[in-house]
């Protein structure tokens, strides 16, 4: 089912917005401006994210499989934003044109079919450690529609964007993903901020409640939380507490407080930490307790983790 929007879009939690598009870092794994004729395809895999940015021409994707949701926002000519969102079964992409841009999270495989002649920018990027929450807040495709009219500065970041190659200047690797940084975060605030987010978005629970705990463990994830301490930040009893938030986030309020303690922890290693400072600062009462519990999450240990990890950014 397609919907189509001529009023305003709803006001988002302008606090969380802003907390989200804080969080946005980006690591640039390829860059590429890529020339298609007139039926040609752009296939775009299931190994990361990718932003296709249309320099000129028309393309659209085939329904290929099926998704849970697809929602895209385009600007109008009048004083409000007409917003497209489609949420029906099939992975469903509006026919992009000259300044329009897409956001692939790498879910599910799309094919980008060229209408005419087309030029692309196509990045394909990943979340660094300390950002992948923010795919969990995002579909699976976000299509933005005249990008270029709702956020010209992205935009024009976007087409002077050059492809992969030897940086000629000292700083223009730290650069180029400063800019990649911007043009994500405008894409995730076009799309939301014209009608396609969710209902209660940015927040994953919709209950502020809910919201409390989540923040107060994400600010503090060394606290030594327990059932009862994160029920009591939540206003509840233990069991409603317990019930609601499994309901919400699939899982144990416990497994939630491990997963935000590895996500640090991974983080903290790789800003050059040593696994006691990160050990303490967690909470954890050993560097035994602490690498048995990042072992269970990573398969690694703490150290055997940041080794691996700085062999694969050097060659990134």
């Amino acid at each position: 089912m397609t919907t189509t929007i001529d009023r305003p879009a709803a006001p988002l939690d302008r606090d969380g917005v802003d907390a989200v598009l804080a969080a946005v870092d980006v690591r640039i794994r390829r860059q590429q401006r890529v020339s298609l004729a007139a039926g040609g395809v752009l296939p775009l895999g299931t190994d990361g994210l990718s932003v296709v940015f249309v320099l000129s021409g028309a393309l659209h994707a085939d329904p290929i499989e099926k998704a849970r949701r697809v929602r895209t926002a385009h600007a109008s000519r009048g004083t409000h934003a007409s917003v497209v969102c489609d949420g029906g079964a099939a992975l469903w992409v509006p026919q992009l044109a000259s300044g329009d841009i897409a956001l692939s999270l790498g879910r599910r495989p799309l094919v980008m079919n060229a209408e005419t002649d087309a030029e692309l920018l196509v990045s394909s990027i990943e979340f660094p450690t300390g950002a992948e929450h923010i795919a969990d807040l995002l579909p699976d495709v976000a299509a933005v529609q005249r990008f270029e009219q709702l956020e010209p500065a992205a935009a024009a970041i976007a087409r002077t964007i050059e492809p992969d190659g030897p940086f000629a200047r000292e700083g223009d690797q730290v650069i180029c993903r400063l800019l990649m940084r911007t043009l994500l975060a405008s894409i995730i605030r076009a799309w939301a901020g014209h009608g396609c987010a969710p209902e209660g978005w940015p927040s994953l629970s919709n209950d502020p409640f809910l919201d409390r705990v989540v923040a107060a463990v994400e600010a503090d994830p060394g606290h030594d939380w327990t059932v009862e301490g994160l029920a009591s930040v939540g206003a509840m009893s233990r069991s409603v507490f317990a019930e609601r938030f499994r309901s919400a986030y699939g899982r144990s309020p416990g497994s939630y407080v491990a997963e935000v303690r590895m996500r640090a922890a991974q983080e903290l290693l790789e800003r050059g930490l040593g696994v006691s400072a990160v050990s303490r600062e967690l909470g954890y009462g050993s560097d035994e307790g602490f690498s048995r519990a990042f072992r269970r999450h990573t398969g690694l240990t703490p150290s055997a983790w940041r080794t691996s990890r700085t062999a694969f950014l050097a060659t990134a």
